[in-house]
């Protein structure tokens, strides 16, 4: 007895036209180019704050939870990341960390250190 072939995927319309056009140009789809800065070739801000956040995110082996500063810098940029470091019931008691991620002209990152480690429902005070 053969082996059952696998299940084949249908196409709809429209992949055939994306294969065509695919075919016609002779090259597969590309990523979009980095966005930089004309001025000194860095990544813009948007770009630099997923740069950081990815790149962290790929180290620490958990999800950023945001990016709440950004600022440039002579070689690049330097960016305020928050993580999720503990989940607890309730989130308000969860433990986060706040990391200073430095990314250097290119959009690598260049080092990261922790600056802060404080529960979720912790409000800032006036110092």
């Amino acid at each position: 007895m053969a082996p059952a072939e696998p299940a084949r995927r249908r196409r709809s319309p429209a992949d055939d036209g994306e294969r065509d056009d695919a075919r016609t140009t002779g090259s597969a789809r590309k990523a979009p180019p980095r966005k930089t800065d004309a001025r000194r070739g860095t990544p813009r801000a948007a770009a630099a704050m997923r740069l950081a956040a990815q790149q962290l995110s790929e180290l620490l082996g958990r999800p950023p939870e945001s990016v709440s500063a950004l600022k440039p810098t002579e070689g690049g940029w330097e960016a305020q990341v928050e993580v999720v470091e503990l989940e607890r019931i309730p989130d308000t008691t969860s433990v986060l960390a706040s990391y200073k991620v430095t990314i250097d002209e290119e959009g690598e990152l260049v080092s990261y250190e922790r600056t802060r480690r404080y529960s979720r429902g912790m409000i800032d005070r006036p110092t």
